[in-house]
């Protein structure tokens, strides 16, 4: 292992984490050497980093342990209304240092690691991530578990436990690679496998209607087994639950096979059930209508719904109290929150427990229902939302097929009677799609069976209302809300970022860690020089220990003076990283015409991940990686320009990228990113953003001011009136020199020398099928580029305008968010009060 930081460089680090008691050291270093005795076996005497790994996880656990059941404890005594978010993608990333800030124990881990001549970041950095999500909408979730256990909220996210995340990407000869992410290969010390909850889901089968009741018969039945992480809030000893659930196979699963003879057979097919959660569908922002993935999706649902009505009639009073057996109260107690559509089965699953177990009236099931479900909308591209065939329900899911169908006739007689003889309306707002393939339209579904819908930014919501739901808003206006993505501080700029918090902290305190709105608080210091020339040096520093990680991961070397100019999200044509390109290449092209010129250094930087099947997106990172071998090879272009992709972008790798950041791309077609959330951590990390209007973009801009932002190219209007006119990427080619330079580069195989036709589908799509308009926006951009240029040459005013972003960005704490949702939405109220510690004896 490195040798550890010198006692001085150690000094340098005590801040907004806290010094270290001694006691509580000592403590530490005891735990870290019992659980360390006990990992090692006997024939085994030397521990390996990762067994270092292991017993520091066990000894940071052992503190959430007490405080885990404590809050349990409480939740059963108290009551209150329990929050469900439910959804199919939660990405956590790493879990020891965000428990370790959350507990306020990083200072004492550091100093007893420390001691034991161990590196606390080289044991961090051995823990793999849990990537069991693919982008915003995974990441989101994990923001808000952290935001809703800070509040004290009383809630729990519902998910699967995938054994296979999202893959892990590898560059070969430019090309993307997928390798399967075997995340739990070593075991995973932050779970807890919970046997006795196990509960079983059925699938197939028939349904009957018979006198007492509707049955759904002959059914395959999976077992769901639950994994429990903690999800400690901020120092206030809450620590609530994410449940993940694992697919079983039952012991007499095909076992009539057996009775034939086939006992090995019967046994190897305990796989096919065992599947529903072997791996995360690597898609973002596209459906893939497989019969897995909707086994999957209704998989948590039934789980999920099975134990949400046990914890609901198992409550202090148990079911002796006449209250529990009635679900009257059930909307009272529970707050189910649809992440996106995935779990959109959770609304006919919960009419078919209601009527057909529990016996509840139709009418009396449906308003229950109603006022359980919420629903969050997070994207308006139609190739994401989800629309399954009704063939494949027949099959899988019978009577929820049954159950769709008659809550779309009482919805469409409802519709019928308010707008007679407007057939066109009502096939717009059927839940089912006719057609060569009958559909069922899942954001239909989720729109009629909740009582909230929202966006997930202003500009997103408004074009869900005036557009995508149009006729439901009409019908129902009430029901439609915005909640504002946001991301939780804790991850986002105390672990990520120290540096920065501390001199935040210097000078405003430690109340923006859970009220980050205090941030604004900096404003009075915009035009102080010790805090600008504080604010420089810490992104400096930043810049260098990045360099130095890419020089010892990557091997690429880049020029630490250089504007860090960073777009990281997934590989998407809407999220035009095709436009970032056009620009390096005409930044490579002006070098080359003037090389005498003094250019601003820039190092670009583009990472993230395309759907495994998305051909355009994979050539897009081809493109980007051979832009680079060009222009990093060129001895004209030396340290002026660097095009870096960097490979497998995830969590831990956007925790270091992100704080060294001088530029955010955020440069969607107006109109087609709902929030974004890479955008916010940018803002707060201290980076200025160059982008459209679009997504939260828009309230960036807002609360910064557009002058601190650069802002360029056409808004969602202009995106409409193009559309009305015609959008030909023709026009624009013709008569931008510098364009058509670009594309007759790629096109020309300037690029790839051995392959001169490898972009032709990238050029063809971009002249003639470019939905997002990348021509169009071109010129603006570049423009736009060139003020960041003339900024970044004046580094004293780009620093106060870095100090007045991150002093305005406190709207986008996620703790804000789940406010919102927790008052607006969900019925309940956020509390400050902190549940006593397990030292401690309860009130």
């Amino acid at each position: 292992m490195a040798a550890p930081l010198s006692d001085g460089d150690r000094r340098k680090q005590i801040s907004v984490r806290g010094i270290a008691e001694l006691g509580d050291v000592a403590e530490v270093r005891k735990s870290f050497n019992r659980h360390l005795h006990f990992t090692l076996v006997k024939d085994r005497n030397v521990a390996t980093p990762r067994d270092y790994y292991f017993a520091l996880a066990h000894t940071v656990r052992d503190h959430l342990v007490g405080r885990w059941i404590r809050t349990q404890q409480h939740y059963y005594e108290r009551d209150p209304k329990r929050i469900y978010y439910l959804s199919l993608e939660f990405y956590m990333g790493r879990t020891l240092q965000n428990t370790m800030v959350n507990l306020g124990l990083q200072n004492a881990c550091d100093e007893a690691i420390y001691q034991l001549g161990l590196d606390l970041e080289e044991l961090e950095e051995i823990e793999e991530d849990a990537g069991l999500g693919n982008g915003g909408l995974g990441r989101l979730a994990a923001c808000f578990l952290d935001s809703m256990a800070t509040l004290g909220l009383a809630a729990y996210g519902y998910g699967i436990r995938y054994e296979f995340g999202i893959f892990n990407q590898k560059i070969v000869d430019g090309w993307q690679v997928e390798e399967a992410d075997d995340w739990l290969r070593y075991g995973n010390p932050w779970e807890k496998a919970r046997p006795e909850y196990m509960l079983p889901v059925q699938f197939y089968g028939r349904v009957e209607h018979t006198p007492e009741g509707v049955k759904w018969i002959d059914t395959q039945v999976v077992l769901a087994m639950p994994y429990d992480t903690p999800v400690p809030g901020y120092k206030n000893n809450t620590v609530n639950t994410m449940r993940l659930w694992s697919a079983k196979a039952p012991n007499d699963f095909n076992l009539q096979e057996f009775n034939m003879g086939d006992y090995i057979e019967a046994v190897l097919d305990r796989n096919l059930a065992e599947n529903i959660s072997r791996v995360l569908y690597p898609n973002d922002n596209f459906f893939e209508g497989k019969e897995l993935r909707l086994k999957q999706e209704y998989f948590v649902v039934a789980a999920t719904l099975q134990d949400i009505i046990r914890r609901f009639k198992s409550s202090k009073f148990g079911c002796r109290d006449p209250v529990r057996t009635c679900f009257e109260t059930f909307p009272d107690k529970v707050a189910i929150q649809l992440n996106d559509t995935h779990p959109a089965l959770s609304i006919p699953e919960l009419m078919r427990i209601l009527v057909d177990v529990e016996k509840v009236d139709w009418d009396k099931a449906w308003e229950i229902t109603k006022r359980t479900c919420a629903y969050t909308n997070h994207t308006v591209l139609p190739e994401a939302l989800e629309r399954w065939p009704v063939s494949m329900f027949e099959k899988l899911l019978p009577r929820h097929l049954e159950i769709i169908y008659a809550l779309n006739q009482m919805h469409l007689d409802r519709v019928a009677a308010l707008y007679p003889g407007d057939i066109d309306r009502l096939r717009r707002m059927s839940v089912i799609e006719e057609g060569d393939c009958k559909r069922i339209n899942m954001a239909h579904l989720c729109v009629i069976g909740s009582h909230a819908v929202n966006g997930v930014a202003r500009i997103h919501s408004d074009i869900v209302k005036n557009s995508v739901f149009k006729d439901f808003y009409e019908l129902e206006p009430e029901k439609f809300q915005n909640k504002t993505n946001g991301i939780t501080p804790r991850r986002w700029l105390l672990l990520c970022n120290p540096g920065l918090a501390d001199i935040i902290a210097e000078k405003i305190g430690e109340g923006f860690i859970t009220d980050l709105s205090q941030l604004k608080k900096l404003l009075e210091f915009i035009d102080n020089e010790t805090f600008i020339r504080d604010v420089a040096k810490v992104k400096q520093e930043n810049k260098l220990k990045f360099a130095a990680y890419l020089e010892e991961q990557y091997k690429v070397k880049i020029n630490p003076m250089s504007m860090f100019d960073v777009q990281v999200k997934r590989i998407h044509e809407y999220k035009r990283q095709l436009l970032n390109c056009l620009h390096a290449i005409t930044l490579y092209n002006r070098i080359r015409c003037n090389p005498s010129k003094s250019f601003v250094p820039r190092t670009i930087m583009i990472g993230g991940k395309a759907a495994p099947g998305y051909h355009m997106a994979k050539m897009i990172i081809k493109l980007i990686t051979s832009i680079g071998e060009v222009i990093n090879n060129d001895p004209y272009v030396g340290d002026k320009l660097k095009v870096i992709f960097l490979e497998n972008y995830r969590v831990s790798l956007a925790e270091k990228v992100i704080p060294a950041a001088d530029l955010s791309q955020q440069i969607s077609t107006a109109g087609t990113e709902a929030s974004g959330t890479g955008n916010m951590k940018f803002m707060v990390n201290g980076a200025l953003t160059i982008g459209t209007m679009d997504g939260a973009n828009v309230e960036m801009a807002e609360e910064a001011g557009e002058e601190n932002l650069f802002i360029f190219g056409m808004r969602v209007e202009d995106v409409e009136a193009l559309d009305q006119k015609g959008y030909n990427a023709r026009e624009y080619y013709e008569s931008l020199p510098e364009l058509r330079q670009a594309i007759d580069q790629i096109s020309s195989g300037f690029f790839s020398p051995r392959d001169p036709g490898c972009f032709k589908d990238v050029v063809n799509m971009l002249m003639y099928h470019d939905r997002f308009k990348v021509f169009a926006d071109y010129e603006a951009y570049i423009k736009c580029q060139g003020q960041v240029d003339q900024l970044f040459m004046d580094p004293r005013e780009w620093t106060r305008k870095v100090i007045r972003n991150i002093a305005c960005s406190g709207k986008f704490s996620s703790d804000r968010t789940i406010t919102e949702y927790a008052r607006e939405i969900w019925g309940v109220e956020p509390s400050a009060t902190a549940i006593p510690p397990p030292n401690l004896p309860r009130n």
